[in-house]
């Protein structure tokens, strides 16, 4: 069971306000040019074949990816969406990845330990494969000592999929959207993927580990000073029970259960997840 917080409650009643408000798409189109890199050899047929339940280009195009923006990219782990990103933005955009902290012999925690690697291997593919990936920009990303997103007021785009539960987890939500706030230009979107919990009442969810409640992500989204503009159900998944003993890490993907029921996860598929898309507003002129 996952209670929103006292603090949060004024700002939960809000965006219930608003989610009765805004109009929820099934789907989106396809950024112009970008299908030639959903359909690219450089990706392979294991990333192409969770398609069926990421929707990249209908998600991209919800986001309103255009070839000329400048996009950060948050935690892109293995780099399933970066493969994606790079290439449509190389030649008129720009495309900087805020990867987990680098390992320099001072990680003790297991988890940043991997993370790291992750990093490191993504950094080496893309330095193997600048015709496809371009100048990628680089910076480290570690909440809450390494904060620092690049230039106030920089990005066209802020994005980041199925993070935020980690953020949440560890106390830093609301700090890290303060962050994308910040290095956002005013009118600029932020666009959110995250794993959706089941819905009790107006102020109570709940699921297993990993998942968080759609209210409560926009609550915290709105205190750090995002306006929500639509919210999709391009990644829905009626399927996703969300009451497996190792929650979200049961299914696919990662697996977490191993060959117990494991046929059973795979024929759910990957998370139902919430799609959200908000903006920095304007300045308001006196």
């Amino acid at each position: 069971m996952f209670n929103i917080k006292t603090k949060v409650r004024n700002s939960v009643n809000s965006a219930v306000f608003v989610l009765c408000c805004v109009v929820s798409v099934a789907e989106a189109a396809v950024p112009y040019g970008l299908q030639q890199w959903l359909d690219s050899p450089q990706r392979s047929t294991e990333n192409k074949a969770r398609d069926q339940h990421r929707h990249p280009g209908e998600t991209l195009g919800f986001f309103g990816l255009q070839p000329t923006q400048k996009v950060l990219e948050v935690w892109p782990a293995r780099g399933w969406y970066t493969e994606i990103l790079a290439p449509y933005l190389k030649d008129q955009g720009e495309l900087t990845i805020a990867n987990f902290r680098h390992n320099d012999g001072s990680l003790e925690d297991e988890r940043k330990i991997f993370w790291a690697k992750l990093s490191a291997r993504l950094d080496a593919d893309i330095r193997k494969n600048p015709q496809h990936f371009g100048a990628v920009k680089d910076l480290e990303f570690d909440p809450p000592a390494m904060m620092q997103l690049g230039p106030v007021n920089y990005y066209d785009k802020v994005l980041s999929f199925r993070n935020s539960h980690i953020w949440n987890e560890a106390g830093y939500l609301l700090d890290v959207y303060r962050a994308f706030f910040d290095v956002l230009k005013p009118g600029g979107t932020l666009g959110l993927v995250e794993h959706r919990s089941s819905r009790l009442s107006e102020i109570s969810s709940r699921a297993g580990e990993g998942y968080l409640d759609e209210y409560y992500v926009i609550s915290v989204a709105q205190q750090a000073g995002f306006v929500l503009v639509e919210r999709s159900e391009i990644n829905a998944n009626p399927l996703d029970t969300k009451d497996y003993p190792k929650g979200v890490y049961a299914l696919p993907p990662t697996l977490a259960m191993g060959e117990k029921n494991k046929a059973r996860y795979l024929a759910i598929g990957e998370s139902d997840r919430m799609t959200l898309r908000f903006i920095k507003p304007l300045p308001t002129v006196q």
